[in-house]
């Protein structure tokens, strides 16, 4: 299957999102077809603050790398690092991604919808075959939130080449179907606490991400290791030394092939 046919199998995507090396090959390990990067975790992971621009050189680095193993990789891309569409669209025919996340935002406010697809199309123009999932930033930022406002700018992402729709911070059940019911094109949302995925496709959805959700789990997950030694208690379990060792070998093996 193509990326683009994992969004209308028949249950929805589900998308882990890796910020660095480590955690693509656990979850390329755990067996998901597709991974992508979370901007927030590629930022924080370099002390930066999300949705500042400062993710551009990590991301293209990573998902660069990404690209030897057997995975489609989409790569977050912020707003596209740029106001230039032509430079966007240049960026994204580079990566050697199957797909990107573009978000129509910018510092935490919405922008002009004409902004974001004029991009989307000159990405479609130089990068054809990238999934270019669209990102409404509507809910997320509680700005223009309504099914009517989202689905207007979503509209005018499809009219410019868009392939999918993501809509962050949509987690009621009645307003995801009626997103999913009025936007033309394969819709995407965050992980809704107690919804399965299933429950999820049956609203209309076809795609979950986990966003930055794995990046936040497991800094809790090490701190909390480094607070139970201190107050002796067990330690949790985790993949041993070597398997993680023999992924990062594998990994090398990969890159050594593809050079």
């Amino acid at each position: 299957m193509t990326f683009h046919d994992l969004h209308h199998g028949d249950e929805p995507l589900l998308l882990p999102n890796a910020w660095d090396i480590g955690s693509a090959l656990g979850f390329a390990a755990a067996g998901f077809p597709a991974i992508g990067t979370t901007s927030f975790g590629v930022n924080a992971a370099t002390g930066h603050p999300d949705a500042e621009g400062a993710s551009r050189e990590a991301t293209v680095a990573l998902v660069r790398r990404l690209a030897v193993l057997p995975v489609y990789v989409t790569a977050d891309i912020e707003d596209g690092f740029s106001d230039d569409p032509a430079e966007v669209a240049d960026l994204v025919a580079g990566l050697g991604v199957a797909g990107v996340n573009f978000e129509d935002s910018r510092g935490g406010r919405l922008v002009d919808p004409a902004i974001p697809a004029a991009k989307i199309a000159a990405i479609k123009a130089a990068a054809p075959d990238v999934f270019v999932n669209a990102r409404v930033d509507s809910y997320w930022f509680h700005e223009d939130d309504t099914v009517d406002a989202v689905a207007a700018r979503a509209a005018a992402y499809a009219d410019a080449g868009a392939d999918g729709v993501f809509v962050p911070g949509a987690a009621d059940p009645a307003t995801i179907s009626q997103l999913a019911a009025s936007i033309p094109l394969p819709l995407n949302v965050l992980v809704v606490p107690g919804m399965t995925v299933a429950e999820l496709g049956r609203l209309g959805v076809r795609r979950v991400s986990t966003g930055s959700l794995p990046y936040r789990v497991a800094v809790d997950a090490a701190v909390e290791v480094a607070v139970a030694a201190r107050e002796g208690r067990p330690m949790p379990g985790a993949t041993s030394y070597a398997d993680s060792q023999e992924r990062l070998l594998e990994f090398a093996r990969l890159e050594r092939a593809a050079d």
